[in-house]
């Protein structure tokens, strides 16, 4: 500042200035622009070059030549100054420098005038100078009159030079000002493409594009969408408070996909000016902008600025509602392929005990006389465990469906670990009666919260896989430990195991690791284990055993 207060720049100079180094600023950094700086430069890039005393810019932004006054009595002063000090000093070399080459000089005063204060600076120093020239140093001496044609045409040439400079400067800071103003737009334009781009949430994206057009814009404004209940209030600021007429200008525009409110021919009573935000498929909502100075705010040059805010929202929010389309799109996908999987799953594995239990009972009712009493008994124990094999099928699905479906409600109380245990070897007697069980439960081992059912269902599902991925003489381990402030239950069988590259998977559903051999299965059981065990707060996890098989285990806490 100091600076400029020894060269004795106009305010108009002085704010150009400023607005070069900030524009310089802008362009020199690559992160996200400040909306605040934008919106200062684009306030001082939209005024007019007029004097401190005046008030009203809308018809600048740099366009347009005005002669309105950028001439002030600071400007004059400096205007004054280099022609007065040119003629004190032309008075000591005139006789030097003979008084028609000093015409030159009183040029160059004129272009450095016009070049350093503007257009009226410029015509100022211009006539001064013809005046002090043909005073001083023009024959008669210390009069106004000439006595030769050739200073006539000198003293015109010297005006029409400043005339020709003051010209050439307005029409040189005009576009130095649309310059300035152009890449203040696009400034703001990158930071709000820029902030917009970072985002995918709707609502998010809604805040971005408020926050920025209030800050750039300096006026609070609102955004509406369609919802069930038609066009609602998305987003607004809290300086912003709308009524019915808005409401009805709102609606109207996003029917029409035209302008309404403020200074258009429809809905002109409101304060508000609202734009339809239209992009190629189809009018996504409506931007209203509070007018608070309409001849200022809603000038020819600033509706650009404005409109392309308003198409960049638009296509922002097109992004953001094609995104969530995509989105319910491929859960719906998703929700089909595990339908037709289940269906499958359910179809294969309800078939193939189906047919057990149909032949076995078909072969003791048709062929009974045929056959001895043992061979009746197998067979009859084979239906049995087939029906049983339906029953758990059925109830897994049962399961999975009341977990997905978020109508699980536990009834929690406390219960030991060696009774659940037991009902799950129990609900398995057949089978478990037949191979090799060991069971490891501490005696002290404290009660657990839980709720009884569905952790026996967890044990039935872990003992069932043991028992179908195992040899017929391998023995099963059961066991409980206390581990800090949870009890850990494992069942580890013997078996080949499941890959490592399989542990973390086992537990998705509809997923099955086991080999091609291996007896049938709808790959839901780890999956409703975990689906249980996670209700109850605990976890749930797979791990390969050192000697061979698997070994699962999960905690509950206390």
């Amino acid at each position: 500042m100091s600076v400029l207060r020894r060269t004795c720049p106009t305010p108009v100079e002085a704010r150009h200035f400023l607005i070069e180094s900030e524009v310089h600023n802008v362009s020199m950094r690559n992160e996200v622009v400040d909306s605040q700086a934008l919106s200062r430069l684009l306030r001082l890039a939209t005024r007019n070059d007029r004097p401190a005393g005046s008030k009203h810019w809308s018809r600048s932004l740099g366009f347009g030549a005005q002669w309105a006054g950028d001439l002030d009595w600071r400007s004059a002063l400096a205007a004054l100054a280099p022609v007065s000090f040119l003629t004190i000093a032309g008075v000591w070399i005139e006789p030097i420098i003979k008084g028609p080459n000093l015409a030159v000089l009183y040029m160059l005063a004129v272009v450095f005038t016009a070049l350093r204060w503007g257009r009226w600076a410029a015509v100022l120093s211009a006539i001064s100078g013809a005046l002090l020239f043909d005073y001083f140093f023009v024959p008669p001496y210390r009069s106004f009159s000439l006595s030769d044609v050739w200073y006539l045409i000198t003293l015109i040439g010297l005006l029409s030079v400043g005339l020709l400079v003051s010209m050439l400067t307005l029409a040189a800071r005009e576009e130095a000002a649309a310059a300035r103003a152009r890449e203040v737009q696009t400034a703001a334009l990158y930071s709000l493409t820029k902030s917009l781009a970072a985002e995918n949430d709707l609502d998010q994206i809604l805040r971005v594009i408020g926050q920025h057009m209030f800050e750039t814009f300096q006026t609070p404004i609102m955004m509406w969408m369609p919802g069930d209940g038609g066009l609602a209030i998305r987003y607004c600021n809290e300086e912003f408070a709308p009524n019915e007429v808005t409401r009805v200008a709102a609606e109207w525009v996003f029917e029409s996909g035209q302008v309404a409110g403020y200074g258009t021919a429809r809905f002109s009573d409101s304060r508000v000016y609202c734009l339809p935000l239209k992009t190629w498929r189809a009018v996504e909502g409506v931007l209203g902008v509070r007018v608070d100075n309409a001849k200022e705010w809603l000038a020819p040059q600033l509706r650009p600025l404005l409109e392309t805010f308003a198409n960049q929202a638009a296509l922002a929010i097109t992004r953001a509602v094609l995104a969530k389309e995509a989105q319910r799109i491929e859960v719906i996908q998703e929700a089909d392929k595990l339908q037709k999987a289940l269906l499958n799953s359910i179809s294969h594995n309800l078939r193939t005990p189906l047919s057990s239990v149909t032949g076995a009972l078909n072969s003791v009712l048709e062929d009974g006389t045929l056959l001895d009493v043992s061979t009746q008994r197998e067979l009859l124990k084979t239906a049995q465990e087939e029906a049983r094999r339906l029953n758990q099928l059925l109830q897994n699905l049962l399961d999975m469906t009341r977990l997905e479906g978020g109508i699980l409600h536990l009834k929690t109380e406390l219960h030991d670990i060696q009774d659940a245990v037991g009902a799950a070897l129990e609900q398995l007697a057949t089978v478990a009666q037949q191979r090799p069980i060991t069971i490891s439960i501490p005696p002290n081992l404290p009660l657990v919260r839980m709720d009884f059912v569905p952790i026996v269902q967890v044990l039935v599902n872990l003992l069932d896989n043991a028992l179908k991925y195992s040899p017929v003489d391998a023995p099963i381990e059961v066991g409980a430990a206390l581990d800090a402030n949870q009890v850990q239950i494992r069942v580890a069988d013997s078996g080949k195991g499941i890959p490592e590259q399989y542990l973390q998977r086992v537990f998705e559903k509809f997923f099955r690791g086991a080999p091609a051999e291996a007896p049938g299965g709808a790959g839901l059981g780890l999956s409703i284990c975990k689906g249980l065990v996670e209700a109850h707060h605990g976890r749930i996890w797979a791990q390969r055993r050192e000697q061979g098989g698997t070994e699962v285990i999960f905690s509950l806490p206390l």
